[in-house]
């Protein structure tokens, strides 16, 4: 059997092969288009703003001076009071005198030797110039006393002016002046995770907000733990300002806490005071003070402002409910965390623990690739208790 008769033999099952190959190769090669359609097809769910990144050189550390101490006001002493009048008492009768006994009868011969005298004119004895005279005489010696021996005269004499109080003219210390570009309003959903100090483990969730018109700001946080089916706040903190050429300047910052009464703390500008609800102590107000609300926020503006500025590191006085001090932070380094919705860069800052001043560490991750907002905080207290704020939405005003 040759090669010629085998094909015409098996012709229509070879047909029926490449036929077969044929269909198949075009089934693939249709199905190959349509995947790579759906590739490079622009995907019509906007970017989520937690995915955005954005990776800056860090500047190069220069090291800075030791922070200046800021010491409270002295307390104003109140003026001293009057002294009270003694009561009216009525001046007691005088007791009455013994009727003077009768005078003797004058000598006629003795008055009719003093007449030719009188009518001489010979002149009286002038008592009552004497004593004129010897009151200036006691008056010109006390001068001549204290022209020589320097002493003031008697406040009497000084008239009733009350001595003039001159203000303390002391300088107070001067804080370094930074560029500040605040971040744009938002608000934050935050997952709370907190380990007690006998590693006992809470969750909860807290709500920060920022909300700026360029010339004021409102700022709030609320935090609580979550219990079974309901959430029990613990903490509410509100601070309320304007915004002026060092960034933030906080008026008014109030604090609750679950089962204790709201205190507050005023930033005197006209007087250059902070004062305190909770405290009779006053601190002097420096440039570009905050609290403990709006400090994430002021940093933020550092670094949107300039990146170069985290080289050396932040000095700013943050007020609480009782005091105000000044705080150093630190640029750690580049940092990716995981929120929850992925991973982002971030700059990472820590204000460490200072003896006398403050016991507990303060951590803050920003990040550059969303207006530098503040993606996690945490606090480490001294009794070793830690607790940690994480990001895990963010809504502006833009809707993103």
């Amino acid at each position: 059997m040759t090669i010629v008769s085998l094909l015409a033999r098996h012709r229509r099952v070879l047909v029926l092969c490449a036929a077969t190959v044929a269909l198949h190769y075009a089934a693939i090669d249709w199905v190959g288009g349509r995947l790579s359609e759906q590739t490079h097809r622009p995907s019509e769910r906007k970017p989520s703003l937690m995915t955005a990144q954005l990776r800056l050189a860090l500047p190069k550390r220069v090291e800075m001076p030791p922070p200046p101490q800021i010491a409270p006001l002295a307390k104003k002493t109140p003026p001293p009071r009057k002294a009270e009048a003694p009561p009216f008492r009525p001046r007691p009768a005088p007791m009455p005198l013994p009727d003077p006994a009768p005078l003797p009868e004058p000598d006629p011969a003795a008055v009719a030797a003093e007449v030719p005298s009188l009518l001489a004119g010979e002149p009286p004895i002038a008592v009552a110039d004497g004593g004129a005279q010897g009151g200036q005489q006691a008056a010109q010696q006390a001068g001549a006393a204290q022209a020589q021996t320097g002493t003031p005269p008697p406040a009497g004499a000084q008239g009733d002016r009350p001595a003039e109080v001159k203000p303390d003219a002391s300088p107070r210390p001067g804080m370094r002046r930074y560029k500040v570009d605040l971040p744009p309003s938002a608000t934050f959903q935050m997952a709370v995770d907190r380990v007690d100090a006998d590693g006992t483990k809470w969750t909860g969730a807290a709500t920060m907000t920022w909300h700026t018109d360029g010339s004021r700001y409102q700022a709030s946080v609320q935090a609580g733990v979550s219990l079974l089916i309901t959430r029990l706040n613990l903490l509410t903190s509100r601070s309320e300002g304007e915004i002026d050429d060092y960034g933030i300047a906080p008026v008014k910052w109030t604090e609750k806490r679950a089962r204790r009464a709201e205190t507050a703390t005023h930033f005197n500008r006209d007087a250059g005071t902070i004062t305190f609800s909770a405290s009779e102590a006053s601190f002097p107000l420096l440039v570009g003070a905050q609290d403990r609300v709006t400090v994430p926020f002021q940093l933020g503006g550092i670094g949107r402002a300039d990146v170069n500025q985290f080289g050396g590191d932040i000095d700013i006085q943050v007020a609480d409910d009782k005091e105000a001090t000044i705080n150093r932070f630190q640029l750690v380094g580049e940092e990716e965390i995981d929120t929850g919705n992925g991973k982002v860069v971030t700059w990472h800052l820590t204000r460490p623990a200072k003896a006398g001043a403050y016991s507990s560490k303060l951590e803050i991750w920003l990040a550059p690739g969303l207006n530098w907002y503040p993606l996690r905080i945490r606090v480490t207290e001294g009794s070793g208790a830690v607790t940690t704020q994480t990001v895990s939405d963010i809504k502006t005003e833009a809707g993103k």
